[in-house]
């Protein structure tokens, strides 16, 4: 009865009764089953139950005809079934796909085609019909629109979807209207997290900013840094702070220079976004406050303070130093290992060394994630760790010892695991991962929706190797099945995957061996080839099987379909570099979703980039922005001639993109001489410049590192000092590196230690430790920091820390 299915509400999730069902009741029932999203369960019976309907809402009926009729269960067609619908199913049904979410790369690339090719005309009107379809436009496609048209899909409902476009399309949007002259008209309409594609030289360009403009717009840090110090010679500081993202941009210069009762007023504005801050930030926010007279610190502001600071928390000043530093987690304030030991103790001299109930859970928030095994062991009451569950689920780098305490507490909690209810099960959640294989193989039998729906969440097969087994034998064993091939011996008695089992078991589908994936069903691999190629623990004999199942599947390499090659994932490592120059690599989005995947050697990346090249018909001295965004890290297999011969302005546009890349230092070196054509000598680069630039600040020589300002060092990204050669970061003078950042100085590598003096040593211990030894000064270049302390007022007493003496204010003044 159609109308009692209207009446079952998320009951249809679980409607079986499948025989003698017709059409018509299937296509109702799927409508009815687009609220089974809303599910917090395992969606495996789901999805096989949708597959059954389909099967039945197409009977008789061409796809053609059914295609708007079969709600969201759409995506569960395969890429064959969606390349046969005609353009004209696919214009009709649009105001269904385009409210589907869920799909495949793959399948949203197949379904624009279609689209597109019936309207023959890219325009806004048809751009907006699409929807989350606007993802599958090609890049050049979408470079090829009107400055005006792309202009109003910033404007419009479609810019909801911006945000889920690839970096080569936002960046293929961006560079068209930059290029128009409009710009500056348009920029106040781009939002949310594309407006961080926009380069910092583009910003150079445009004028008429205001803060207004930036209220919903995310901002890189060098985007933050050059708007705010542009807009604070016009603008009140809560004007700035207001929007948010600008706080990123605030400097230790400006922070220092804040009349008191601005700083004091406005420190609302910090503390609601404490997480857009970086470590040194919030280091000089609570130095500011610090010395600041009579001013009411925060006690947990005392964390991005040295050690020895920490001892002023004591009675009152525990419970709101506990509460705050809970929520907003130690990681943000990125503390040194000696740090850590010293918050720890005091966090657990705050607890009276014990957790005892769910009151005491709440208080610490994340900090449980950092507690000592020893104190979890015999300071922590069961009825404390039935509240702590769901927060230990949260963390994410618990030690080895850490958890079989936890183990310990939940055989103790909950009893041996062989007596655990469903409930118990789903309550341990992750943790379930710390049992033996014994315990696991029987909870996998009592529950196995439950021990499914777990293993989902595990992720990687290192970090949970027995659970993914167990799952593996449950699955494989209760719907294993012999595939019987008249054309195959091989494969007359072997076990070989079906779709039920590859959907089910998710990063559990490492299990298979080569000679099952080989025997693998042509339709299922084509069917599930995107979630196969999303296994992170496939072996390199295991996705050759896979990309030899593809040529099976697909024919020869030079028929592949760009949709296809997007559709492999991981499974495209395994292409020789023989094999890549045959695939049509004419797409930069083609090319850009295969740079995604880390694990290329040289060899494939330079026939990956060698192949771009050939396919499209271009050089390196043509190509666009876009085109550099996608080529990703296949860029590092450029010559030092291919480098210099990317034009500028394009260059510009890509560089921060570019600067995300990890490269070898003779390649960075080669990008920080173009990086000089855009901004200059790198002795005149600011605060923003090398935020923009990342890992290409790793490239600079000896003389040039040497010469760079003390105040600039925190503005390197981390990712930048861990590229710096051993021999050429010993060139950085104590100075440099005692005003590096505690999160800088936490990144400096092994090697790069073993090249310092005992002066560089202690100065990089300052720098861990957030220290300050040196006043203020002036700052005369765009976003650029400046570091130290100003000397205390006459009187304040001072410690010893790191062989120099720090002084400050001690009184703390704390309105809870």
């Amino acid at each position: 009865n159609v109308f009692l299915l209207y009446r079952l509400g998320l009951l249809v999730c679980f409607y079986d009764d499948l025989e003698q069902m017709d059409a018509a009741v299937a296509r109702a029932l799927l409508h009815q089953m687009i609220k089974c999203n809303q599910l917090r369960g395992f969606q495996a019976k789901v999805h096989e139950l949708k597959s059954q309907l389909l099967n039945i809402a197409m009977q008789n009926q061409t796809l053609n005809d059914t295609l708007g009729t079969l709600s969201d269960a759409v995506v569960g067609l395969t890429s064959s079934q969606l390349e046969s619908l005609s353009p004209e199913a696919v214009h009709n049904a649009v105001a269904t796909l385009n409210q589907v979410s869920g799909w495949a790369k793959s399948q949203v690339m197949i379904l624009s085609s279609k689209y597109l090719s019936y309207e023959k005309v890219l325009s806004f009107y048809n751009v907006s019909q699409m929807g989350a379809l606007v993802t599958g436009i090609g890049t050049w496609s979408l470079h090829s629109m009107s400055p005006r048209e792309l202009a109003q899909i910033i404007r419009g409902t479609t810019s909801q979807y911006l945000s889920d476009l690839s970096p080569p399309q936002q960046q293929g949007i961006l560079r068209k209207i930059a290029s128009s002259g409009d710009f500056s008209s348009s920029v106040k309409d781009i939002q949310g997290s594309f407006f961080k594609e926009v380069s910092l030289s583009g910003l150079w360009k445009q004028t008429g900013y205001n803060s207004a403009m930036l209220n919903e717009k995310e901002l890189r840090s060098s985007q933050a840094l050059y708007l705010y110090e542009l807009l604070s010679k016009e603008n009140h500081p809560v004007d700035l702070l207001s929007t948010g993202q600008l706080v990123k941009g605030v400097t230790c210069q400006l922070f220092e220079s804040m009349d008191t009762d601005i700083f004091l007023n406005n420190f609302k504005f910090f503390e609601m976004n404490l997480h857009l801050l970086s470590p040194y930030q919030v280091n000089c926010l609570a130095w500011k406050f610090w010395r600041v007279s009579n001013a009411s610190i925060p006690p947990f502001l005392l964390l991005a303070l040295p050690s020895e600071y920490l001892e002023y928390i004591t009675g009152p000043l525990c419970v709101p130093f506990l509460e705050r530093v809970g929520k907003i987690g130690m990681d943000l304030l990125n503390p040194s290992l000696h740090k850590m030991d010293a918050v720890l103790q005091k966090v657990q001299e705050c607890l009276n060394s014990s957790i005892a109930d769910e009151y005491d859970v709440d208080l610490l928030g994340n900090l449980i994630c950092h507690l000592p095994p020893a104190f979890l062991h015999g300071r922590m009451s069961l009825k404390a760790m039935a509240a702590a569950l769901h927060q230990f689920k949260l963390c994410q780098q618990l030690s080895h010892e850490q958890k079989i305490e936890i183990k310990y507490k939940l055989l103790q909690l909950y009893g041996p695991s062989n007596n655990w209810t469903a409930e118990a099960t789903l309550d341990v959640g992750p943790f379930i991962v710390l049992l033996s294989k014994e315990e696991l193989n029987v909870l996998a039998e009592k529950f196995p929706e439950i021990i499914l729906q777990i293993a989902k969440t595990i992720g990687p097969v290192s970090s949970a190797e027995e659970l993914l087994s167990a799952v593996f034998e449950s699955v494989s064993n209760g719907t294993g099945r012999v595939l019987l091939s008249l054309s195959r011996a091989d494969c007359l008695r072997t076990r070989a995957p079906s779709s039920n089992e590859i959907i089910k078991l998710g990063e559990a589908n490492v299990f298979w061996s080569v000679q099952e994936l080989k025997c693998m069903d042509p339709e299922t691999f084509d069917k599930n080839v995107e979630l196969l190629g999303g296994v992170t623990g496939f072996n390199s004999s295991q996705l050759t099987a896979l990309k030899e199942k593809a040529k099976q599947v697909w024919g020869l390499l030079p028929d592949w379909r760009s949709y296809q090659i997007i559709s492999l994932g991981r499974i495209a490592l395994a292409l020789s570099a023989q094999e890549i120059p045959e695939l049509d690599l004419s797409s930069i989005d083609t090319v850009s979703a295969l740079t995604q995947q880390t694990g290329w050697t040289l060899t494939q990346a330079r026939a990956i980039l060698q192949g771009f090249l050939d396919d499209s018909g271009q050089t390196i001295s043509t190509l666009k922005s876009f085109d550099l965004v996608g080529l990703g890290a296949v860029l590092c297999t450029l010559n030092s001639t291919e480098i210099t011969s990317i034009r500028t302005a394009e260059f510009s546009a890509a560089v921060a993109r570019i600067g995300l890349l990890f490269c070898s230092t003779p390649v960075l070196r080669q990008f920080k001489k173009m990086t000089e054509s855009v901004f200059g000598a790198a002795p005149s680069w600011n605060g923003s410049v090398l935020q923009e630039i990342g890992t290409i600040a790793g490239g600079l020589n000896e003389d040039e590192l040497k010469a760079i300002d003390k105040s600039l060092m925190p503005y390197f990204q981390p990712s930048a000092v861990r590229h710096i050669p051993p021999e050429i970061f010993q060139a950085l003078s104590p100075e440099q590196i005692a005003n590096l950042g505690p999160e800088n100085a936490a990144v400096v590598t092994g090697w790069q230690r073993e090249h310092l003096d005992a002066a560089q040593l202690q100065s990089l211990g300052l720098a861990l430790e957030g220290a300050r030894s040196s006043s203020p000064g002036t700052q005369s270049t765009a976003g650029a920091p400046q570091e130290g302390q100003s000397p205390a007022p006459s009187g304040a007493p001072c410690l010893r820390g790191f062989g120099i003496w720090l002084c400050a204010v001690f009184t703390l003044h704390l309105p809870f």
